[in-house]
């Protein structure tokens, strides 16, 4: 009794006979392989194999998936991508063929770990790292990062509710002056309407200033404040600015400010806000997650 070909070695078969078709028949060259005719025929017609197909066309969707995120999105949302497609693949078939495709999301930054200090004298650490709140505008995060373009520095404040992660408020202007953090804070207090929101930032002097407590002060806002030096503290404001950077920032160098706020404003409000999935939401965007919350209310 002979053994039964491997799929491979009768694939390497038929395209041997494919490729000496003209000089020998297909017949003789049937028998000499062990291969059946019938076979051979029917590769012809669908030479790739139906799990190959099948690879090809979720590959097609994965890139889709890939360069909508802008290179950032792994193989496990991806997979959420695809499951609301109506798609049943698993995540390790999705994750071979990007490996096997090259596709491999960018990494993070390591936030670099400050040793704990003494609490500030001005305002007190009221969140103490509670970052996970049961509802909107209970508790508030702040804080200012930069950017680099060709015309000069950039600023960028924003103001983030902890309930779903969205940027609730956010501003830019050229400099660091104080003006920055109320503008971003005052479209964060006119879309949300706040009430007794903790709102916690760093120790940075835009936020130690009588302004911006007289300010909290008149909008229903309760200070609080990272210790010294602690950017753990902060941590959530600290990822967001993190994923901003490896997402869009760092692929690009801006020719002018106006350039980058438009980019920025197309990533807080198009991509983060929208559609980017958050694996502390459960692999859904900030406004979706606040979306459902309302309906279950």
């Amino acid at each position: 009794m002979s053994k039964t070909k491997s799929p491979s070695k009768t694939k390497q078969a038929y395209q041997f006979i494919e490729a000496h078709s003209d000089e020998f028949s297909i017949k003789s060259m049937c028998d000499a392989l062990g291969v059946a005719r019938a076979g051979y025929y029917a590769w012809l017609d669908h030479p790739v194999s139906d799990r190959a197909q099948e690879d090809a066309r979720l590959l097609k969707l994965i890139r889709a998936s890939f360069t909508a995120s802008h290179g950032i999105y792994g193989a496990p949302r991806i997979f959420l991508d695809l499951r609301e497609r109506g798609e049943t693949c698993s995540k390790h078939r999705i994750s071979r063929l990007m490996r096997e495709n090259g596709l491999q999301a960018l990494h993070g930054y390591r936030i670099r770990h400050v040793p704990v200090s003494k609490a500030p004298a001005l305002i007190p650490n009221l969140l103490q790292r509670q970052f996970t709140v049961s509802r909107r505008n209970e508790a508030w995060a702040t804080d200012i990062t930069y950017i680099r373009t060709w015309q000069g520095w950039l600023y960028l404040a924003v103001v983030m509710d902890l309930f779903s992660r969205k940027i609730v408020g956010w501003a830019v202007k050229s400099t660091i002056h104080q003006e920055l953090i109320l503008e971003a804070i005052t479209k964060a207090v006119r879309s949300r309407r706040p009430r007794n929101t903790l709102i916690h930032s760093d120790q940075g002097s835009q936020y130690s200033g009588d302004a911006w407590r007289r300010y909290c002060k008149a909008n229903h806002l309760e200070p609080s404040m990272s210790r010294k030096g602690n950017c753990w503290d902060n941590a959530v404001i600290e990822s967001f600015f993190s994923s901003l950077k490896k997402e869009r920032i760092k692929k690009r160098f801006y020719a002018d400010r106006e350039t980058a706020i438009q980019d920025l404003s197309d990533y807080i409000e198009n991509f983060y806000n929208s559609v980017r999935r958050h694996s502390y939401l459960g692999g859904i965007s900030p406004n979706q997650f606040e979306d459902a919350h309302r309906r279950r209310k």
